[in-house]
């Protein structure tokens, strides 16, 4: 009896990734666990050729800056964005309950109760986007996840709209999203506020969970539209009088009178069991690597890793110098250090990595190491944080390394000055050519 092959497990940076959990046009969405400390995580990679193909990177850069801006309980948090020379991986917050969409497929409508309280964190979740000029443009079921505990998640911004494109009249110009949930607004070509629109999405939704079906159904799509225009609609029998006067005027067909936020906030129906959201201020954004990962930044590329240091070829090598020579790569760094720099050294690789480890710690930095990568954070908040950076050790020949640091986190400056402090500390592992020696 053969002996079982374990399976070929692939490797994103510290992700390792595992099943297909959605699929899209464009982007696969896998499931993947953080190695360094077992979180569980959803990543949506997109092919960075068919993207470019198909014109999608502003789009696709909108739908990442949109999620970074939002940071609220009720809506999928972007954790971070990373590179391959083929692909781009948004790594996202696993969400394992399923969409609310399979609830209403799988039961038909839910309880008033229930599907009260789901509104209630979708009506919290967008009013917290257009807090930050931030409108969906796409509710829908499908879009709304589900966390173990039942916790309402909003996702998919990739129709999303910030305040920014709103034109000289201070209305949004693009029609998009799904027929059956847009407002009538939206299919007329006179323009619309993303606010008000959105709002009428939530009243559609919020028919649907408690109808089980949709208040604007027709299989002929002006059909459709004539009846979302008049808003032709009639509640089932057994909605309360509460929900029936509110659904009313959300789906008002003027977007002039339709209800606001602030008034459903206050709404009779809407405040039963009521429980305003609760989350932690959030710091400052930074999209750095939004445009960082359209434009090649070897600080935001990614490959698989190695059990063992990876080995360079001669074609790699060459890449990672300024220019063609070699001797760029043997030197040490002078002037500015930016972002990212890097030395060589004739010591085995398990005696760099502890003698990375023994300079950074007096210096403030806690340190992470798996494999021959290490990860150094500063205890110290600085002016953007706390300083944070990647090192690697990759093998060049059976008895020279390179060392790469990268900043992760933190201001450039405070990097540039902790390099300074670190690389004296390790003067005695640094490889000089004889020239240097003689120097």
């Amino acid at each position: 009896m053969s002996a079982k092959v374990p399976p070929v497990r692939t490797r994103v940076g510290k992700y390792e990734i595992g099943k297909t959990i959605g699929e899209g046009s464009f982007a696969k969405v896998k499931f993947a666990k953080n190695v360094e400390t077992g979180d569980c995580v959803a990543i949506k990679i997109l092919d960075r050729d068919q993207v470019l193909r198909h014109k999608m990177v502003e789009q696709i850069k909108r739908e990442i800056s949109t999620m970074k801006l939002i940071k609220h309980p009720n809506v999928i948090k972007i954790i971070e964005v990373l590179a391959s020379k083929r692909k781009i991986y948004i790594v996202l917050e696993f969400v394992d309950g399923g969409e609310l969409f399979d609830k209403i497929a799988k039961r038909g409508r839910l309880r008033e109760d229930e599907a009260r309280r789901y509104f209630q964190q979708l009506i919290n979740a967008v009013d917290y986007c257009h807090s930050r000029g931030v409108y969906h443009r796409d509710l829908k079921p499908e879009n709304l996840l589900l966390d173990s505990y039942g916790v309402l998640k909003v996702s998919d911004f990739g129709l999303s709209a910030l305040s920014k494109q709103v034109r000289e009249d201070g209305l949004l110009h693009t029609a998009c999203g799904t027929p059956n949930y847009v407002a009538p607004e939206v299919l007329t070509d006179k323009g619309y506020d993303g606010t008000s629109s959105d709002i009428w999405s939530c009243g559609v939704i919020l028919f649907v969970l408690m109808a089980g079906y949709l208040p604007f159904e027709e299989a002929n799509l002006m059909a459709l539209y004539r009846k979302i225009c008049r808003a032709e609609f009639s509640c089932p029998s057994w909605f309360s009088a509460g929900s029936k006067n509110l659904i009313k005027r959300i789906l008002d067909p003027n977007p002039l009178t339709r209800i606001t936020i602030p008034e459903i906030l206050v709404d009779e129906w809407f405040t039963k069991g009521y429980k305003p959201p609760r989350f932690e201020q959030e710091e400052d954004v930074n999209l750095d690597d939004v445009d960082a990962v359209f434009n090649d930044s070897k600080e935001y590329l990614v490959t698989e890793r190695k059990e063992k240091p990876v080995a360079m070829n001669a074609f790699e090598l060459i890449s990672r110098s300024k220019g063609f020579s070699l001797d760029n790569l043997f030197e040490k760094q002078e002037g500015l250090v930016k972002r990212e720099t890097r030395f060589t050294s004739q010591c085995p690789a398990n005696e760099i990595m502890s003698r990375i480890e023994e300079t950074a710690k007096p210096l403030g930095f806690n340190v992470c190491k798996r494999n021959y990568k290490m990860k150094l954070k500063g205890d110290k908040t600085g002016r953007k944080g706390q300083l944070a950076v990647a090192t690697e050790v990759f093998e060049v020949a059976p008895s020279i390394h390179m060392v790469e640091l990268r900043k992760t986190g933190g201001d450039t400056l405070e990097f540039h000055k902790f390099y300074q402090s670190f690389s004296s500390g390790l003067k005695d592992i640094v490889w000089k050519s004889e020239e240097k020696r003689e120097e």
